[in-house]
């Protein structure tokens, strides 16, 4: 942790290679063309609320609650120094209730970033520092609809209509950055999330947050370079860390970057274990050969004590600059970590291009069987149609849902039929681009059979641009 002296120098010096940084980002090309900002991924202008959607199809009477997914939604489009990752975020809902689609809204995150520009005013509520750009997921946490991000801002929490009501520390509990990816652990209620903060490139944090809502642990853990660590993952034992070779760049920052991360074949290759309940030095380092991981599927420990992983991984990240993800697919892989040798033995699972592997979440850090993730182009560039796989881990039986020509689906999440269901027994959703009419579904599958005809397509009469993550997020009392 940096002292008091220490933040004040680091201000200062902040505040000049900022002002290095947008010099040279004022010397890019304003009118440049940018994968990331049209296609797909073009943002809409307005915020809008469509009532009674029409439904191909029948949507179960199960299914009461909110699909809600985030991702970026710039206010202003400026392709120079611009990365997928930054832009102002905008949630896009649907209600689902009674076997209607009663509404659709899209709304942006109240940040003091966007109000700056010229949108929305600003919510209330606690900041970190200058810089709360939410974009990245929608969860509950404490039992309030909460967006979040990585690298620094609080969440904001939203109202039920996914107006942002306020910014949040959950209560003054919360001292350190918060993560995109904090994993529930279905048997404890408890949120895990290991977190880090450009500002102190030596540190990164392992949060606790209770089921009411409130940060119960916060550990500091020491690190080198600055790592990007997007994800985490959780077993019965451990909190695992992935330390791996995508850093923070002061040579990306001062040539104007506003995604200041790179691959560094320097940077050592590492999974940490770290006991649930134990300090830093606690930590098992394990090497693993130079890679990258976004996300998980699941993580848990075998009979022998051994932790598996399965993830979808990268051979490298940002190694061709900070537009966007780059990088070569490995596709999706199982990780077996021997805490006693300190060993990591990497196995292939299906060696397709993958991400946003997804698992049926009441089984999050327990052994599980299904898995379902979105096939990507080797590159990683996440700009064309790709399909939607069903992972039976224990048999092997890969399933694949093609969507169509043009048709380009985002992330699908899994939805229990109900609370004591069997695994992987409900519902996949998720939302899907026709990039030929320029609308978008909510489509609804069979979790069992994907290659069935949806059981219900909710119509949304114009684009969602392919956001980062979304979630079921069923009506509570």
């Amino acid at each position: 942790m940096a002292s008091n002296v220490e933040s004040a120098i680091r201000s200062v010096v902040t505040k000049g290679i900022t002002a290095v940084a947008g010099f040279n980002r004022g010397r890019m090309d304003e009118g440049a063309e940018h994968a990331y900002l049209g296609g797909v991924h073009a943002p809409v202008a307005a915020e809008m609320t469509i009532a009674d959607l029409a439904v191909t199809g029948t949507i179960p009477a199960e299914l009461s609650g909110r699909y809600v997914r985030i991702g970026p939604n710039p206010f202003k489009s400026d392709p120079r120094g611009y990365h997928w990752f930054v832009g102002d975020g905008m949630v896009h809902g649907i209600r689902l209730s009674g076997g209607k689609a009663e509404w659709y809204r899209n709304r942006y995150i109240r940040s003091q970033k966007l109000e700056q520009e010229g949108g929305p005013t600003a919510a209330p509520g606690p900041r970190r520092r200058e810089g709360d750009t939410i974009n990245t997921n929608v969860v509950r946490i404490g039992g309030k609809i909460t967006a979040i991000v990585e690298a620094g801002s609080n969440p904001a929490v939203l109202d039920d209509n996914l107006e942002t009501v306020a910014y949040t520390d959950f209560g003054g509990t919360l001292k350190a950055p918060f993560t995109a990816h904090p994993h529930q652990d279905s048997l404890t209620g408890e949120l895990h999330a290991i977190t880090y903060d450009a500002m102190e490139p030596d540190t990164i944090w392992h949060i606790v947050v209770s089921p009411e809502g409130k940060v119960v642990r916060q550990v500091a853990v020491p690190v080198e370079h600055g790592p990007s660590i997007h994800e985490c993952t959780i077993t019965r034992n451990y909190v695992l860390i992935f330390d791996l070779p995508v850093t923070f760049s002061m040579k990306a920052l001062i040539g104007g970057q506003k995604f200041p991360y790179a691959w560094n074949p320097q940077h050592r290759a590492r999974v940490g274990l770290l006991p649930r309940t134990g300090s830093a030095d606690q930590v098992i380092w394990c090497d693993v050969d130079p890679c990258y991981v976004f996300h998980v599927a699941n993580s848990y420990e075998d009979d022998a004590g051994r932790v598996i992983v399965d993830a979808a991984v990268y051979e490298t990240m940002f190694a061709g600059g900070q537009d966007g993800p780059n990088g070569k697919a490995l596709g999706l892989e199982r990780w077996m970590i021997d805490p006693a040798a300190g060993k990591v033995t990497r196995t292939t699972i299906d060696a397709t291009g993958q991400e946003f592997p997804r698992p049926d979440e009441r089984f999050f850090g327990q052994d599980y069987r299904y898995a379902w993730a979105i096939g990507v182009e080797d590159d990683n560039e996440l700009l064309g149609a790709q399909p939607l796989y069903r992972h039976d881990l224990k048999t092997g039986e890969r399933q694949v849902c093609d969507f169509g020509p043009g048709r380009v689906p985002g992330e699908f999440v899994f939805v229990p039929r109900s609370a004591n269901a069997a695994e992987g027994e409900g519902w996949v959703m998720g939302y899907v681009i026709d990039t030929g009419t320029q609308t978008t579904d909510l489509v609804v599958l069979d979790a069992a059979d994907i290659t069935a005809l949806p059981v219900a397509s909710v119509h949304i009469p114009h684009r969602v641009p392919t956001g980062f993550h979304g979630n079921w997020l069923p009506d509570v009392d």
